[in-house]
C-alpha cells in the first residue's frame, strides 16, 4: 500500500491540479509580484461552484433519492462530529482559547470548494467513477459544521457571562445559506434539478472546469504561503493541528464512505470524495461566517491554520485516499 501510495502521489504531483498549487507556493516564496485580482478569483470560484451544482443537480434528477439518504446523514454527522472532536482536543490544550479552538475546528469541519473540485478532477484523471450527486453532499457537511462551531462558541460565552438561555439556530442556518459559496452551489443544484441546463453545462461550464481550477490552485498556493506569516503569531499547536486534522478527518470520511458502501453500494470514488470533503477546510464561506458570528476569535489562528497549512495538506492527501480505495475496495 505504501509503494502504491508513493507511486500515485508522485504521479499526481506532475498533474496540473497539484502542480499549479505547488507553483503558486513557489512564486510566493520567491517574492514574485505576480497576482490574480480578487474579483477574478471570486468569479472563478463562482463558476466552479455553479458547475459543481449544475452537474450534481442533473445527476440527482435521474438518481434514486433513497441512495442519497445514508451518505447525506453520514455527511451531517461528519461535519458536526469533526467540530466536536476539535472542541475537546484542540480547544482543551494549554494556551488555546476556547473561541479560537472552536472557530478553527469549525473551519476544518466545513468544506473547501477548491479541494472538492480538485478531488473531482483527480478522480476523473484516474478514471475512478463516482456518483454524480456526491458533490451535493457539500452543504450537508458544511452547514452542520459551522452551526456546531457557532453554537459551541455562544454557549461558552453565555457560561462565561453567567447567563443561560437557548441559542437560536435558525438565524445561523439562514446566514450560512446566504454565504457566497453555498449560494452559488445551491443555485446550480436547483437549476440542475428544476431546469434543463444540459446545453449550457456541456458547452460552457464543463469544458472550462479544469482550466478554471488550475487558476484557483495557483491562487490557493500563493495564499497558503502568505498565511504562514499569520500562523507564526499564534501558538505552534495550531500548526500541529492543521497538519494532523486533514489526515484524521479524511480517514473518518473514508470510513463513513465505506459504511455507506456496505449499506447502500456507495461507490469507492464516492468514498474518496467524502474523504476529500472531510479532510478539507473551508476557504470561501467559512471565514467570513465565523468572523461575524464569533467576533472574539482570532482570525490569525483559524484562517492561518486552515489556509496556510490545512488546505495544502488536504490537497496533497488526495492521492492517499485514492491509494486507500484501491487497497480497501475489491477490484
Amino acid at each position: 500500500m505504501i509503494l502504491d501510495f508513493l507511486a500515485t502521489f508522485g504521479a499526481q504531483l506532475q498533474k496540473p491540479t497539484l502542480a499549479f498549487l505547488i507553483g503558486g507556493m513557489v512564486l510566493a516564496a520567491l517574492g514574485s509580484r505576480f497576482e490574480i485580482p480578487d474579483a477574478i478569483y471570486r468569479f472563478v470560484v463562482a463558476l466552479l461552484l455553479l458547475r459543481i451544482g449544475l452537474g450534481a443537480g442533473i445527476e440527482i434528477r435521474e438518481a434514486d433519492l433513497a441512495e442519497l439518504i445514508v451518505p447525506a446523514i453520514l455527511a451531517m454527522v461528519l461535519g458536526a462530529g469533526i467540530v466536536l472532536l476539535g472542541r475537546f482536543t484542540l480547544g482543551k490544550l494549554p494556551g488555546v482559547r476556547v473561541e479560537d479552538g472552536v472557530a478553527t475546528a469549525g473551519l476544518f469541519g466545513a468544506v473547501s470548494a477548491s479541494t472538492l473540485a480538485a478531488g473531482m478532477v483527480m478522480l476523473d484523471a484516474e478514471s475512478v467513477a463516482f456518483e454524480g450527486w456526491v458533490p451535493a453532499l457539500y452543504p450537508f457537511m458544511d452547514i452542520p459544521a459551522l452551526i456546531t462551531a457557532i453554537v459551541l462558541a455562544q454557549l461558552h460565552r453565555k457560561r462565561k457571562e453567567g447567563t443561560e438561555g437557548r441559542v437560536a439556530l435558525w438565524p445561523i442556518i439562514v446566514d450560512s445559506l446566504r454565504g457566497a459559496a453555498l449560494s452559488a452551489l445551491l443555485l446550480g443544484l436547483a437549476l440542475g434539478l428544476l431546469a434543463r441546463p444540459e446545453s449550457v453545462y456541456e458547452s460552457f461550464y464543463d469544458p472550462l472546469f479544469r482550466g478554471l481550477l488550475s487558476i484557483l490552485m495557483l491562487v490557493m498556493g500563493m495564499e497558503a504561503y502568505s498565511r504562514l506569516a499569520e500562523l507564526r503569531r499564534v501558538a505552534h499547536v495550531y500548526a500541529a493541528y492543521a497538519v494532523a486534522a486533514p489526515l484524521v478527518h479524511g480517514l473518518l470520511g473514508f470510513g463513513a464512505g465505506y459504511v455507506a458502501h456496505v449499506l447502500t453500494g456507495f461507490s469507492p470514488g464516492g468514498a474518496v470524495l467524502l474523504a476529500v470533503m472531510a479532510a478539507s477546510s473551508s476557504d470561501i464561506s467559512g471565514p467570513p461566517t465565523l468572523r461575524a458570528a464569533i467576533p472574539t476569535a482570532n482570525p490569525s489562528a483559524y484562517v492561518g491554520s486552515s489556509t496556510g497549512i490545512g488546505t495544502p495538506v488536504a490537497l496533497l492527501s488526495i492521492p492517499l485516499w485514492l491509494a486507500l480505495a484501491e487497497t480497501v475496495f475489491p477490484a
